[in-house]
């Protein structure tokens, strides 16, 4: 019964030593393990046993990327005025038993690493290349600390200048600079939109004297345009008028060789129009021979005709002479 007991205490203890070196590594986490006091192998994630006594689990070392803020650092520049620098750092494990072997304390290696690249780097530099050169100037702080940390297992991902801090007085002059820069900007600004303001508006009257002289232009095309139509029509009138006084003459010329009037009949007209020709200022009139002797016969047509006897046969002979002969014209 003893030996029973002494084997369940035995097994139990073995039990417990077991569960005790049995370690699971979580992700993101890395284990350093030592074996009799040397470094002996590094523990990635998942499950692992220890040796008891023998294998001793030396640190637990986080692979994830950290961020340090390291306090405001005191810095002179280039024209000596002293300026207080906030550094923040992204770093992370690369390698965890450089970590663990490679510097007694790794954070405060590189703060003290970082105030001395940090003053080296801005003594270079005037006050106003440290404002607006941090681009610059975190390029080449990182260059040179991920360039000293890389034989201790640490990466240095960026760096950055949180914030940068002039002394007061200077702080006060660069305000009221800022201050004099916007009004100056602002001046600027409203010269140019009142200079803006002028072009549009000479712009606006140029083209407003450009389209009146277009407008009086076309109105002088349009107004020559219809003088010259109106001239068209009225010579296209006249030339209708002169064409139907003509067409007239025409018909009645055509209209006198259908009659065929009698030589009598046309020498009686052409005595009436020395008649009408005879009314004028003309003091001489050359009268045809045909002409001559039918005016004896018209006159004495004439003479009969004033007589009071106009009851008497040949008389009235003499008016149907008359008669027929203008009917015939």
């Amino acid at each position: 019964m003893l030996a029973l007991l002494i084997w369940l205490v035995l097994i139990f203890l073995v039990i417990l030593i077991v569960a005790m070196n049995v370690k699971i590594v979580p992700q993101s986490y890395a284990y350093v393990v030592e074996r009799l006091g040397a470094y002996y192998t590094t523990w990635e994630t998942g499950f692992h046993i220890a040796i008891p006594v023998i294998d001793k689990l030396s640190r637990r070392i986080s692979l994830k990327e950290q961020v340090i803020d390291f306090p405001p650092q005191p810095v002179i520049t280039k024209d000596n005025v002293t300026i207080q620098v906030d550094t923040v750092i992204y770093m992370e494990v690369t390698d965890p038993k450089f970590y663990v072997y490679g510097v007694e304390n790794p954070m405060l290696a590189i703060e003290n690493l970082t105030a001395t690249t940090l003053r080296n780097i801005m003594g270079d530099l005037d006050l106003d290349e440290t404002l607006t050169s941090r681009d610059t100037i975190n390029s080449r702080i990182r260059i040179v600390i991920d360039e000293a940390t890389d034989p201790w297992g640490i990466k240095i991902n960026r760096v950055e200048l949180k914030n940068i801090m002039p002394p007061p007085d200077i702080q006060n002059a660069m305000e009221k600079q800022m201050v004099a820069e916007r009004e100056r900007r602002e001046t600027i600004l409203k010269a140019e939109g009142q200079k803006k303001s002028s072009v549009l508006v000479a712009e606006g009257r140029k083209e407003a004297m450009i389209l009146n002289a277009e407008a009086e232009k076309e109105s002088k095309i349009l107004n020559a345009e219809a003088e010259r139509q109106a001239v068209i029509k009225r010579a296209e009138g006249e030339a209708e008028a002169i064409y139907a006084i003509e067409d007239a003459k025409a018909r009645g010329l055509a209209r006198i060789n259908e009659v065929q009037p009698s030589r009598e009949a046309i020498a009686l007209e052409s005595f009436k129009t020395f008649k009408t020709v005879a009314d004028g200022k003309a003091t001489k009139i050359i009268i045809p021979s045909e002409i001559q002797n039918l005016g004896a016969l018209v006159s004495s047509i004439t003479e009969i005709g004033a007589s009071p006897k106009a009851e008497d046969p040949e008389i009235k002979g003499a008016e149907k002479l008359e008669k027929k002969v203008m009917k015939q014209i």
